[in-house]
């Protein structure tokens, strides 16, 4: 398996080299050449889940021996989660839920920063590197405190995150500012999601910061990482095979999957995973208040030229949505220089149309839904009371959305829904939608959420209200580079 950049298809390299890297030198994201073969047989049905993502894993990552790859899926999946199917399916109301937020910081991004840093690790091995790797992060809210845990005191590695300073919960900021670890830092930026993400890629490619790279080179633990965004694929075809294994679905019948999506990467993992042969019909993008991507889909057009709304479901309070760019490039039938006069244009104007051939191929893969605030909070109270569940904001828009293309297509074939958060990591706007009483501490919110459901908090959000508070940092954009450098000259070596 080759990969190469969306925004030049002339120069590949192997997978692992591409998880070094994280991004692409000419600022695009790595893609593979061309898909795995499918790897779709009623066999998989007996399979776990660890020798499922072996199977999804060794087919796009071809470079890895057997024992390393093994190697990694153990230290990722093996005690590390709070249940045994690792991403277990239930069916308590409506929708069967896939939920993804059982692993240690209690949302999605664990299941694939989970085994990104074994990934990476083991890649540095191959590759016979001498350098530091420093892993640059941006968040909206989740996807820092799993890196932050996945790669804490993992050797010859830094990581830092920035995150937007206004624009996560509560819980998610205390569990940042709370991290354990020798060789990790945490600041927050002056803005939003997108500036965060801005300045992490601009890194790459600014003199500043590389003049002061000795010995160091970056990367990502972001889904432009292709590391991160394989394998999220697992997941879609574990979910499947859950349902066939409950006799409530035929092998090789056809699913959905609604997907509440800000940066797309969890639902690209899907269209990959429907690439590789998992019979989805479609997928459902879920989008909040920020409807940039639901935009997108119903007109061809993307357009960030908008006004930003701070929700309840900060995860996905994102005008720019990174990972389209893969989708785009392999609608464009990998023509690298197009994506790149795209993307020229993004910068210049912040928006781009795409071509009624690519709008075509959207259209038979993808159907977009966006929930108000209002919406979601329905959702959350209606889904509690009526279907007896309980729902974080952002699976709450994703419920929604089934429920809107229910309405639209009727329901002949099953949507699974991807609960993407606990809704302990945002309590208080739980609890506001139940209409409940809200503390003003979120450590008393979330267990006031406890008492009134009698759910248990997870023990991974309780301890961040036990935890010194390390990381107070803010800085401008302006200044990000500077933060970056100084954390990387401080020279951390951490060992085993």
């Amino acid at each position: 398996m080759q990969y190469n950049s969306t925004r030049n298809n002339n120069e590949t390299i192997e997978g692992h080299q591409a998880i070094i890297e994280g991004l692409a030198k000419d600022g695009g994201l790595y893609v593979p050449s061309v898909f795995p073969a499918s790897i779709f047989q009623e066999a998989l049905v007996n399979d776990s889940y660890q020798e499922l993502a072996y199977r999804i894993l060794h087919a796009f990552f071809d470079t890895y021996t057997e024992e390393d790859l093994r190697n990694c899926i153990h230290l990722a999946y093996t005690n590390r989660f709070k249940t045994k199917e690792i991403t277990p399916l239930t069916i308590n109301g409506k929708y069967p839920l896939l939920e993804l937020y059982h692993g240690p910081t209690s949302a999605f991004k664990d299941v694939a920063l989970s085994i990104l840093p074994h990934l990476l690790t083991s890649a540095y091995r191959m590759n016979h590197n001498q350098e530091t790797v420093a892993i640059l992060t941006a968040t909206s809210g989740d996807t820092g405190k799993a890196a932050l845990e996945g790669f804490r005191d993992v050797k010859n590695t830094l990581i830092q995150v920035f995150y937007p300073s206004e624009g996560v919960s509560p819980t998610q900021k205390r569990q940042m500012q709370t991290s354990l670890g020798d060789n990790v830092n945490v600041v927050a930026i002056s803005g939003n999601f997108d500036d965060c993400q801005r300045v992490v890629k601009q890194a790459y490619q600014d003199a500043f910061v590389q003049s002061h790279l000795h010995n160091v080179i970056l990367s990502s633990a972001n889904s432009i990482n292709i590391g991160r965004l394989i394998p999220q694929v697992v997941y879609y075809f574990d979910s499947y095979l859950q349902l066939v294994k409950q006799g409530r679905l035929h092998f090789g019948d056809r699913v959905n999957f609604v997907v509440p999506t800000g940066n797309f990467g969890n639902i690209l993992a899907g269209y990959y995973a429907k690439q590789i042969g998992l019979p989805i019909h479609r997928l459902i993008c879920a989008s909040n208040e920020n409807h940039v991507l639901t935009d997108f889909i119903k007109t061809g057009t993307y357009s960030r030229n908008r006004d930003f709304h701070e929700t309840m479901s900060p995860s996905m309070d994102i005008l720019v949505s990174s990972n389209l760019e893969r989708l785009l490039y392999h609608f464009a039938n990998g023509d690298g220089a197009y994506i790149q006069a795209l993307y020229q244009e993004f910068e210049k104007s912040g928006s781009f149309s795409i071509t009624p051939e690519m709008k075509e191929l959207l259209d038979t893969h993808f159907v977009g839904y966006w929930a108000s605030e209002e919406a979601c909070a329905k959702t959350i109270h209606d889904a509690y009371f009526i279907d007896h569940i309980l729902l974080d904001p952002h699976t709450a828009v994703a419920y929604y959305a089934a429920k809107q293309y229910e309405a639209e297509f009727g329901s002949a074939i099953p949507s699974i829904v991807l609960a993407t958060a606990s809704p302990f990591k945002f309590s208080k706007s739980v609890l506001t939608s139940l209409k409940q009483n809200v503390p003003e501490d979120e450590e008393e919110a979330m267990q006031q959420l406890a008492d009134y459901t009698k759910q248990e908090i997870p023990q991974g959000l309780a301890q961040a209200f036990s935890l010194p508070i390390r990381f107070t940092k803010t800085v401008t954009k302006e200044a990000a580079n500077q933060a970056i450098i100084d954390f990387i000259e401080g020279g951390l070596h951490v060992s085993d």
